[in-house]
């Protein structure tokens, strides 16, 4: 068994799964001893990153089995392990905001770039470790899922050069029309349950004092997804939030609707600047959760 395990949140997407696989690489390529899990089984996209670049998927764990963790795309304790609290933290590669606490010294690579694929690419590139052609393809498409293809507002001058970089390591000759296909992959909704659709990609967070849940998913319709409302919204109660957020994002027109089920429809209203009905509200132009979306609402709550 590894001495240390190497993981990203809980509901993991795409960059999640291809950053702990990149870390994990990279970490035991610079004299360490590490094994990439995850924390959930892959969505459809990841699914498809996967077996277009002959990966198996990461063993899944709920708590650390080893003493010590590398944390990716994360550092909020809601989103980690269940017993993080018993374990030691020794490195964290991320690009969230931070709300982590330590009673030891670790090395923590931060920075507010468009995927923590980027990250450690240049974290690759400073160690002069060459990147495996596999693991660059998982990186692109880690890249590709966190930016929609470089259109999200979080992408950096820094992700498009990486992007670039690693689609030829990984032989990807049009990382456009591979890009498409990955995005594709994730909306295709139909098999998924309403607790699937809620539960896929979504992340808890403490906002004046209120314990918001926040997902999101991805499609070509959004009125499509909304016919499903009412099964959503008895998915969504049935979770026991204060407050739950669902986010639908049109990755072709780059806009959102939301259902918003709580307390405190106006200041959601406030946040967004837009009004629920049905409780639904219109989010143009937002496409991201950690840009986008959290921000305004922390503020307001």
């Amino acid at each position: 068994m590894a001495k240390t395990l190497v993981f990203g949140h809980k509901n993991p997407d795409t960059d999640t799964i291809a950053s702990a696989i990149a870390a994990s690489y990279l970490l035991n390529k610079t004299g360490h001893d590490t094994e990439a899990v995850a924390q959930g089984e892959p969505n459809l996209e990841t699914q498809f990153a996967l077996k277009r670049f002959s990966f198996d998927a990461p063993r899944v764990v709920t708590e650390a089995d080893t003493q010590t963790v590398v944390l990716v795309d994360h550092n909020e304790q809601a989103q980690s392990v269940d017993n993080i609290a018993d374990v030691t933290v020794e490195r964290i590669y991320d690009h969230h905001k931070f709300a982590f606490s330590n009673s030891t010294p670790l090395y923590i690579t931060a920075k507010p770039w468009g995927s923590v694929a980027t990250i450690l690419y240049y974290e690759f590139k400073l160690a002069d470790v060459d990147i495996p052609a596999n693991i660059a393809g998982m990186m692109a498409s880690a890249i590709i899922s966190d930016t929609l293809l470089l259109k999200s507002p979080t992408t950096t001058s820094f992700d498009k050069p990486a992007l670039e970089a690693l689609a030829a390591i990984a032989g990807l000759d049009d990382y456009n029309s591979y890009g498409l296909e990955l995005l594709k992959a994730g909306t295709d909704l139909s098999s998924r349950t309403d607790k699937e659709l809620i539960d896929g990609d979504a992340k808890s967070f403490d906002m004046g004092g209120h314990h918001f849940r926040i997902g999101q998913v991805n499609t070509v319709d959004i009125d499509e997804v909304l016919s499903r409302q009412s099964g959503i919204e008895s998915a969504m109660n049935s979770e026991n939030y204060e407050d739950f957020l669902f986010v639908i994002t049109d990755i072709l027109n780059s806009n959102s609707k939301a259902i918003y089920l709580g307390d405190a429809p106006k200041v959601v209203e406030a946040a967004f600047g837009s009004i629920l009905v049905n409780n639904v509200i219109d989010l143009p132009g937002v496409v991201s959760r950690k840009k986008q979306v959290v921000p305004p609402l922390e503020q307001n709550f």
